[in-house]
């Protein structure tokens, strides 16, 4: 019976073939683009993944003292061979990254500005004794950003453009 009525259909319209092909002419390219900007945002969430990471091993070194006589701010290097091997690992070129401007931290108990401290290798900030954002009362740790490029270059769109992804991270001191 449903047979005489798709036959009955087709004789008031006409034939009908030939349609898959256009049908698939026009669903294919959107499926492929759909599929190409998964990828890349699949490749621009694991480099944001790695840069995160990077970014908390650099403020675990960081907030660690490497002896008991030790000055604050003697772990940078540290930090920074952290960080610059995390972003190894993760195929990141340590040397693309880059403080973030204009970005403003202060000192613990209400003090001025931090300076930012870089180190050799990767280049961020390194914040030490610095007041953290916190729901309790005020802790003091250690701060670290860095921003890192990535290049979006999605073929035959207008999406070929360079994003900063931003690694903050905030950890309390070990004091």
């Amino acid at each position: 019976m449903l047979t005489m009525k798709v036959s009955a259909f087709r004789d008031v319209l006409g034939e009908a073939r030939g349609t898959e092909i256009a049908e698939a002419a026009l669903v294919l390219p959107i499926m492929f683009l759909v599929l190409l900007g998964i990828y890349y945002f699949g490749v621009a969430l694991s480099t944001y993944e790695t840069i995160n990471h990077a970014a908390m091993e650099a403020a675990r070194i960081a907030s660690m003292d490497t002896c008991a006589i030790c000055t604050r701010g003697s772990n940078t290097t540290a930090a920074g061979n952290a960080a610059q091997q995390v972003l190894q690992s993760g195929a990141l070129n340590p040397n693309s990254t880059t403080p973030i401007p204009s970005e403003t931290v202060t000192l613990c108990n209400g003090g001025g500005p931090a300076l930012c401290n870089n180190p050799f290798g990767p280049s961020m900030c390194v914040y030490y004794q610095v007041g953290l954002n916190t729901l309790g009362p005020q802790a003091c740790g250690v701060y670290v950003s860095f921003q890192y490029p990535y290049q979006f270059n999605i073929p035959y769109t207008g999406l070929n453009q360079s994003v900063e992804l931003k690694a903050r991270v905030q950890l309390r001191g070990e004091y």
